[in-house]
Formats: C-alpha cells, sequence, structure tokens
C-alpha cells in the first residue's frame, strides 16, 4: 500500500468524484478557540466518503470480474458506495447489511439497484456470509476498509485536503477524521505523508467503540470487547483492520473519542452553523473539534464530515440540542 496506488486511484476515479471544498463559520471557531476548516465529504456521491473507495475498487477488477459482479457487507454508506459504483461500472451489486441499519440506508442502497440481504449483526458473522455468498456465486468481495485498493480511493481525500491547504497556504494543521475500520484514516495519512508532511492525522471514535485509540496505545490491534451500542452506527466496527492498522500506526497521533450526545450535538452545529447534513457517525471528528480542545496545541484543525445519511428521527433530536443551549 502506497501513494502510487492513491494517485493512480485519482486518475481512474477523479472525474467521477464530487470535490468537496473546505467549510468555515467563526461561530465554529468560537467554540473551539481555534480554526476550524471542515472538510465535507456528507456533499459527496451517496452521502459519503464511501463511494471514493468502492469506485476506485471497482475499476480495479478485470472487466471478467466486474461482469460477474461484487459482494460488500456495510451498516449503510458503503453498501451505497458500491451499489453505486456498479450501477456506473455494470457490476452486478449484492449488500449485506445488518438488520438494525437505519431504514434510509438500506432504502438507498436498494434504490441505487442492489440485492440487499439482511442479517442479525448480534448472532451471524458478516465475513462468513460474504463469502459463503462470494464463492456459491462467483461474486468478488469488495471489503468496507480492509483492502488496498479501498483505501486507495479513500486516500483521494488527503489529495484534496493537501491540495487545498497548500492553497491556502496552510503548513501545520491536526487533521481529525471520523475512524471505523481505518480505512479513511490510513488512506488520509498516506497522501498527507507525502503531499503535506505537516499535516498530522487523528483519528476520531465514539467512545463506545474506540478500538483504534486503545490499540494505538497498546501497539497493537485491540477488539472492542462487548460494546454498548452507538448513534454513530457509520463507524461501528470489531477492531481495526489488519492492513490499516500498521498504515496508522505508523501516520498518525493520538486517538480521541467523544460521547454520542456530543456527536449529536455536532450534528447539530454542522447544520446550523454550516447547513450541511452529517451523522453522528460522520460527525465524531467535527465533535472531537469542538469539545476536547484539550487535547491538541493545533492552532488550525481540518476536520473531515464522513457521511451525512442520517435518519430523520435523530436528525431532529440533534436539531433539539444545539437549539436547547
Amino acid at each position: 500500500m502506497n501513494i502510487e496506488m492513491i494517485r493512480a486511484a485519482q486518475a481512474r476515479i477523479g472525474a467521477r468524484l464530487r470535490y468537496t471544498p473546505f467549510l468555515s463559520s467563526p461561530f465554529l471557531d468560537r467554540i473551539a478557540g481555534r480554526r476550524i476548516l471542515v472538510k465535507p465529504e456528507c456533499l459527496q456521491h451517496t452521502g459519503s466518503f464511501k463511494y471514493r473507495g468502492a469506485s476506485a475498487a471497482l475499476s480495479a477488477l478485470t472487466p471478467e470480474a466486474r461482469a460477474r459482479g461484487v459482494v460488500a457487507f456495510s451498516s449503510g454508506n458503503h453498501a451505497q458506495g458500491v451499489a453505486l459504483a456498479g450501477a456506473e461500472q455494470g457490476a452486478p451489486v449484492v449488500i449485506l447489511m445488518p438488520s438494525d441499519a437505519p431504514a434510509v440506508k438500506i432504502a438507498n442502497t436498494r434504490a441505487l439497484g442492489a440485492e440487499v440481504i439482511l442479517y442479525d449483526r448480534q448472532t451471524e458473522d458478516r465475513d462468513a456470509l460474504g463469502a459463503r455468498i462470494a464463492g456459491d456465486r462467483g461474486l468478488t468481495l469488495v471489503r468496507p476498509y480492509d483492502d488496498p485498493q479501498v483505501i486507495a480511493g479513500q486516500g483521494t481525500v488527503g489529495l484534496e485536503i493537501a491540495a487545498e491547504a497548500r492553497a491556502l497556504g496552510i503548513g501545520r494543521a491536526e487533521v481529525f477524521v471520523p475512524c471505523g475500520g481505518g480505512g479513511l484514516t490510513s488512506g488520509i495519512a498516506l497522501a498527507l505523508e507525502a503531499d503535506a508532511p505537516g499535516l498530522s492525522v487523528r483519528p476520531c471514535e465514539p467512545e463506545t467503540h474506540d478500538d483504534m485509540r486503545r490499540s494505538l496505545v497498546a501497539g497493537a490491534i485491540r477488539a472492542n470487547e462487548n460494546p454498548r451500542p452507538s448513534l454513530c452506527d457509520a463507524i461501528v466496527t470489531p477492531q481495526p483492520g489488519n492492513i490499516t492498522f500498521p498504515l496508522v500506526s505508523a501516520r498518525a497521533g493520538r486517538g480521541l473519542a467523544v460521547s454520542d450526545e456530543e456527536a449529536l450535538k455536532a450534528v447539530g452545529e454542522a447544520w446550523q452553523r454550516l447547513r450541511i447534513v452529517a451523522e453522528p457517525g460522520g460527525a465524531v471528528a467535527l465533535a472531537a473539534a469542538l469539545y476536547r480542545t484539550a487535547e491538541t496545541e493545533a492552532d488550525t484543525i481540518i476536520a473531515v464530515v464522513s457521511g451525512g445519511n442520517v435518519d430523520a428521527a435523530v436528525f431532529r433530536r440533534a436539531l433539539d440540542l444545539v437549539e436547547a443551549a
């Protein structure tokens, strides 16, 4: 896994991507006590950065493999990204989704043309299910994060961050990134190492699923043992990936973790101050930038909002929180 793979992915899919420019608000700066720049990947196709990795992975397949089709497992954002990439590139798509995934994500995945198979995340093993379906149907498994081509696609976010920071004259900053399995975090870290070494990555997670933070402290992969439920479904994973963890541990700073309520407040602030729709998992980096101010000395924080596929009821709760403050 290297920067050349990210640049190759950019060359293959760059024309398909929606460029997501930095957004800012003096109100967010005031809350954080420093400059906050938001990279709004909630504005990307399908409402999430996941389209980048999915498009990169499918475009790297042989024509024969694409024609046979792909299978993926996801709570929603990777699902929608793979579904759209498959529709664009002529690949049949099967998606395994947990039955408790947000209804909007299940509906959108089906609307994009994918076959959706629901499973119980408490009693069934998605990896085993995905492997069995791939074998039975001759499909290629597109993993949500522990896949070099997926990481390469997510790394295009880092190329854009580096270019825009350079255009704004920003030589030093911390880049806060929502982190589940680590695909986005590792891709951005690889890109910044090459194109903007003064920008350092900080992975951000919900407190109930802070496996990357604990793994970085331990220097080895640590799983989430009996984790509590979280509103941050988009980044709820069992543990860091075997590919992603070494990439992140070699290039990122200490992890940060926020509560579900802080993530919800960040969703509300993103709407009030920037007029963008974020989901709780996608807003954890913004939450860390706003509410973990004692854990960084950076004058500038670039916070990635990684997704915006939020159920209406959850979004209303977020707005109520900030309106009541």
